[in-house]
């Protein structure tokens, strides 16, 4: 009976306030209570400050999914400006040309005169060569066992070297005619490091005889296998060390516009007997596939940033929940005095939707922060498409909307006789 007459009672009310408002409306009762805009922004706003630890708490979650995102967005497209800004200053002309296997599966090394062949393929600027001394090795002093060469190459440089594979030199000087003939030496970058060296001056115990470090390169990334080398000049190769003269790697600068012409040009007029035995690659085209590989970790991130953004919805949908059982004699209050059911499923819509904004913006915000911060950092550009934080912002709007309609809906249900007497 109890229920019947809640029921009943219900009813009555919600026929009385239809019959208020029709009655009151000035064309005859077309028009109903309405909700204004302005009016369903202060509702919502005074429903969150009523209550601003759980608000804030709510809105963090958000925050928190929401500056992953755009933080892991935005570092990795500073990454790929800096890489650009990398190449464009390095060159992507650079061609690299090593020595293969033939169809028997033999060794094809290349020729002594191959830096000069290279030189009159159609479209090479210049060419510059190295040539591994395999059983050389290179020591910080002539005590050192044999056995620990510290995964040191040891090889002889072509005097182009420099210019064509775009390697600066942090100290020191470049082989010219003399040094060149003469046991000198130039370190690459990790190779300094890991003998102890820091400025040039110092010897080296390197094939069993003492040679002179007269530079040492900076990290070389179109040729990182410089950088645990140690190079020395061709002549003095040749006369002391047992070099043949026959390069291991040739590289070349090609012009930008007949660079793919070149590279179909290169096997055959090093080898013409066995093209398929010479290798060409372009060093650019490995970095570009490690910022793909850069791009795959990229999303996982994105993946763990959308959870949290999941978590934090899930959060403002427990906080909206809790706020339509706390404030039941608020609701049954505004019903009673002539609001309709959609006026409150809105109004705890607009609140679910204010929070999830507020989220959404300093989440944002705090997601460039961190991307300017990281960047900086790296002396990288910062690099943060603005469709970034506007989508950021649109996906929590979606996830405070899903969020907020269960409550809102479990809102406009509430009874106003059983919210008043209760």
């Amino acid at each position: 009976m109890t229920s019947r007459r809640e029921t009943w009672l219900e009813a009555e009310v919600e026929s009385e306030g239809d019959a208020r408002a029709t009655a009151s409306a000035p064309n005859g009762g077309e028009d109903r209570a309405q909700l204004r805009f302005a009016d369903l922004l202060s509702l919502s706003v005074s429903g969150m400050s009523a209550r601003p630890v759980r608000a804030i708490l709510s809105a963090l979650g958000i925050a928190i999914g929401i500056a992953a995102m755009v933080a892991v967005l935005g570092i990795s497209t500073s990454s790929q400006a800096k890489l650009q800004q990398q190449l464009d200053s390095l060159g992507t002309n650079m061609l690299t040309v090593e020595g293969g296997k033939n169809l028997f599966g033999q060794d094809s090394p290349l020729a002594e005169d191959a830096v000069s062949r290279m030189e009159r393929v159609k479209g090479v600027d210049e060419a510059a060569s190295v040539g591994d001394l395999t059983s050389v090795f290179v020591y910080r002093n002539s005590f050192i066992s044999p056995s620990q060469t510290g995964g040191i190459q040891v090889r002889a440089a072509h005097d182009k070297l420099l210019d064509v594979t775009g390697a600066s030199l942090r100290s020191g000087v470049w082989f010219n005619e003399a040094t060149g003939s003469y046991p000198s030496v130039v370190l690459g970058s990790e190779t300094a490091k890991r003998l102890g060296i820091e400025s040039p001056g110092s010897q080296v115990w390197l094939g069993d005889q003492w040679f002179t470090v007269i530079g040492i390169l900076d990290p070389v990334p179109l040729a990182p296998e410089l950088d645990s080398s140690a190079l020395v000049g061709e002549s003095v190769a040749a006369e002391r060390l047992g070099y043949d003269r026959a390069p291991t790697r040739v590289f070349l600068r090609a012009d930008d516009s007949l660079i793919d012409e070149t590279r179909e040009l290169i096997p055959g007029t090093l080898n013409p007997q066995t093209p398929e035995g010479v290798s060409v690659s372009r060093p650019s085209d490995a970095l570009a596939a490690k910022d793909a590989a850069d791009e795959a970790f990229t999303g996982l991130l994105l993946g763990l940033g959308s959870l949290g953004l999941l978590i934090g919805g899930i959060g403002v949908a427990n906080t909206m929940i809790i706020s339509v059982m706390e404030r039941r004699r608020e609701i049954g209050l505004r019903r009673a005095i002539g609001a309709r059911r959609v006026h409150i499923m809105r109004q705890f819509l607009g609140e679910a939707l204010l929070l999830s904004a507020l989220g959404g913006l300093a989440g944002a915000l705090l997601g460039i922060a961190a991307t300017a911060v990281y960047a900086l950092s790296n002396g990288w550009p910062i690099a943060v498409p603005w469709l970034v934080p506007v989508a950021a912002v649109g996906a929590t709007l979606v996830v405070g909307a899903v969020a907020g309609i269960y409550p809102a809906l479990r809102a406009a249900k509430v009874s106003p006789t059983v919210a008043l007497s209760g």
